[in-house]
């Protein structure tokens, strides 16, 4: 391996871990560059509310003595990667942007997918940001303010991933764990130009459990598909506190990357057959698109044929909303966010009836979505309608919604068939922003997903861009 760049926090995963074998990097050297690039840079996007730049860097001299052993400890040996701060990491308190919860803990213990990193000896920076639980698709919260897109900083990162997706994709470390209830990894990665995969429900061992049940799942966010499916090949190793976890799966995504896209049969949706869609989203979606005819795939325009379940998914968020306040005091209420507060009290009135109601729309929903994919391998969609807009606010200037899943109707679907999604940059905007391209799969089919996400980022060079920042 001969390194061409002039940072090592500007490496893929895959590349820093052949530069270790080689000889040519160190953990330490990556590490610290990592943490450089987060000192210049946290401040103008708002990414990290925790850095440990020593329990950092020791971590990276233990990696660095075990590859000069030639015994390193696992797959992530020496990585440099952060957790979002909806997962419990020891050590470090989980805030969730939230003046509700207590610092002093005690923090005792690793969520299920911290504690898989920890364990093939990733090096653990810090914590990046989250709106308030979670529970929105942009990211500022009371306690850390509001996360810059770290392509215009003025913008929003998108949610509720987004300190992690503007880490990633400044280089602040090589990737990172995030959590998606209704697109929360891929609505970042989208609006910052990187990749994350949404995984099918339970692939990914989760404690604890999150109030919004079985819509929240925990997934990678990187620059390249090869490192998802590397960090998720990890973190999807089993875990006895998740008592729905899905058994290992028999083929590890990164031995399916390479597989062949020729011959798939793949449906193209533009709008999902009720989504209005940006013009420049519209047109870098069809240029993408044609990359997997190029590919050799069978490539048919082709709607699920279902309507917006919105209503169905909001009985079901705020329900979770209403249940992860439900012990506060009214003095702690006192310090919510006003947009959790207003969807939490909405959620306290919905009857057990409603519910279950809402849980038979999500039923048929997987039950269309499973005769769909015995037609078609893949399904691609723009991953979000329109480009990043101004940072602080839940919905664009002068939108016709409040909330925000009014502008991400291609992500939600999906959380509530459980089915994997991941999203990869497929174009910019006049004004330099990113587009996301997203491509579903069939329950279970998250290496095929990853190995098409990686095809298509072998024959394009969106994911090479660099954010203006890392120039200035």
């Amino acid at each position: 391996m001969t390194l061409s760049v002039s940072s090592s926090a500007d490496l893929s995963m895959t590349e820093l871990l052949a530069g270790y074998r080689s000889g040519e990097l160190s953990p330490v050297q990556a590490t610290q560059d990592a943490l450089d690039r987060a000192e210049r840079l946290n401040q103008r996007v708002n990414a990290y509310c925790l850095l440990d730049p020593a329990g950092a860097v020791a971590a990276a001299r233990e990696s660095e003595q075990r590859w000069r052993r030639g015994e390193p400890s696992g797959a992530l040996d020496g990585v440099p990667v952060s957790i979002k701060d909806l997962l419990y990491t020891k050590g470090w308190p989980t805030l969730r942007g939230s003046y509700t919860i207590d610092e002093e803990g005690p923090w005792l213990e690793d969520a299920p997918s911290v504690a898989r990193v920890r364990e093939q000896g990733a090096v653990l920076l810090g914590k990046t940001t989250t709106p308030e639980l979670g529970w929105k698709g942009v990211t500022d919260s009371p306690r850390t303010g509001v996360t810059g897109n770290p392509w215009q900083p003025a913008l929003t990162a998108g949610g509720s991933s987004g300190g992690s997706a503007a880490a990633v994709a400044l280089g602040m470390g090589a990737g990172s764990l995030g959590t998606d209830g209704g697109g929360s990894v891929r609505i970042p990665a989208a609006f910052s130009g990187i990749v994350a995969h949404k995984p099918t429900y339970a692939r990914v061992p989760l404690y604890p459990a999150s109030p919004f049940g079985t819509l929240s799942h925990v997934g990678p966010m990187t620059r390249t598909a090869a490192d998802a499916a590397l960090l998720l090949d990890v973190i999807s190793a089993p875990d006895a506190r998740d008592p729905w976890a899905l058994a290992p799966p028999l083929r590890s995504c990164v031995s399916a990357l390479g597989s062949e896209v020729a011959g798939l049969r793949i449906a193209v949706s533009p709008t999902l057959g009720y989504v209005s869609v940006h013009p420049e989203v519209a047109a870098a979606f069809e240029v993408a698109v044609a990359v997997f005819g190029e590919l050799g795939a069978e490539v048919e325009p082709a709607d699920p044929g279902f309507g917006d379940p919105v209503q169905a998914f909001h009985t079901l968020w705020f329900a979770g909303a209403a249940k992860s306040l439900e012990l506060l005091d009214s003095a702690r209420r006192a310090r919510l966010d006003p947009g959790l507060a207003e969807v939490a009290a909405a959620g306290a009135g919905i009857s057990a009836a409603e519910f279950l109601d809402a849980m038979a729309v999500r039923n048929e929903l997987g039950i269309r979505m499973g005769a769909f994919h015995q037609r078609y391998s893949l399904l691609l969609t723009p991953t979000l309608p329109i480009p990043a807009f101004a940072g602080g606010l839940e919905v664009p200037p002068g939108w016709d919604g409040r909330r925000w899943t009014s502008w991400t109707p291609f992500t939600y679907p999906f959380n509530m068939t459980q089915q994997p999604a991941v999203t990869v940059p497929c174009g910019f905007t006049a004004a330099g922003l990113p587009i996301g391209l997203q491509i579903v799969g069939p329950r279970h089919a998250d290496a095929a997903v990853l190995s098409a996400a990686h095809a298509y980022q072998q024959a394009t060079t969106w994911h090479q861009r660099r954010p203006p920042l890392l120039d200035e």
